[in-house]
C-alpha cells in the first residue's frame, strides 16, 4: 500500500490552494452543524458522501474551517497512482479485493490513535450522483472503528450544490456528530441515510 506522508512544502500549498479553488469557483460555501459540537481532545473520522472530483478539496475546507486536524484520506489504489501528488497531502490507498485491503484498514485505524489526526473515508467506494438518496456503504469500517468506540468524535457529512439564480454555485456542507454507540457496518449505514435524508429535505426547501 501508498501510506500518506505530509510534504513540508506541498502540504501547506494543499492547503492555501483549498481556499483559492473554494473563493473563485462558489458564490458561497455554507457549514450546517446539526447535533455537533467540536472536541478538541478526539480524532475525528469522517464519513462523506462522494459525488465528485470536489469531495477532497470540500472536506479540506472543512477541516482547514472547523477541525484544525492533521488531513489523511483514503484513495483506491489505482487512483492514488493516476495523481501521486495526493499521497504529499495526507493520501493513502486501499486496493479492494486483495490482502493489501486489510493492511489499509489496520493503517487508517492506527490514524485514530493520534487525536491531532482526522481521517476521511467516503465508505461507498465509488462516486454516486448527488441525487441518490441511498448509500450503501462497503465492508471494512468495522475494522476501523474496532477499539476505538469512544475514543473518536465520527461526524457524518453530506455536500449539496445549488445554483439558484447565481452564476455560480452554493456549497452546502451539512455536518453531524454520529449519536448512536454501535459501530457495526449495518447500524452506520441505517444512521447515515437518516442524516442524509433529513438534509436533503432541508436542501429542497432552499430558495432564492
Amino acid at each position: 500500500m501508498l501510506k500518506a506522508k505530509h510534504h513540508c512544502l506541498i502540504y501547506p500549498f494543499f492547503r492555501r490552494y483549498t481556499f483559492l479553488l473554494m473563493k473563485r469557483n462558489f458564490h458561497s460555501v455554507n457549514v450546517i452543524r446539526t447535533n455537533f459540537s467540536r472536541n478538541e481532545n478526539l480524532p475525528v473520522l469522517m464519513i462523506a458522501n462522494h459525488i465528485s472530483w470536489w469531495d477532497g478539496f470540500w472536506s479540506m475546507y472543512l477541516n482547514l474551517k472547523v477541525f484544525h486536524k492533521k488531513f489523511y484520506f483514503m484513495m483506491l489504489e489505482d487512483q492514488l497512482l493516476k495523481f501521486r501528488f495526493f499521497q504529499w497531502t495526507g493520501g493513502f490507498s486501499i486496493k479492494k479485493k486483495s490482502r493489501e485491503m486489510i493492511e489499509s484498514l489496520q493503517y487508517a485505524a492506527r490514524i485514530l490513535d493520534n487525536p491531532d489526526n482526522l481521517l476521511l473515508i467516503f465508505p461507498e467506494g465509488k462516486l454516486q450522483s448527488l441525487y441518490n438518496p441511498l448509500h450503501v456503504f462497503e465492508k471494512g469500517i468495522e475494522r476501523i472503528v474496532e477499539g476505538h468506540k469512544n475514543n473518536f468524535q465520527l461526524v457524518f457529512v453530506a455536500n449539496f450544490i445549488d445554483y439558484l439564480s447565481h452564476k455560480k454555485p452554493d456549497l452546502y456542507m451539512y455536518v453531524s456528530e454520529y449519536q448512536g454507540n454501535v459501530f457495526s457496518h449495518s447500524k452506520l449505514q441505517e444512521a447515515y441515510n437518516v442524516f442524509y435524508g433529513n438534509c436533503l429535505d432541508i436542501q429542497k426547501s432552499k430558495t432564492e
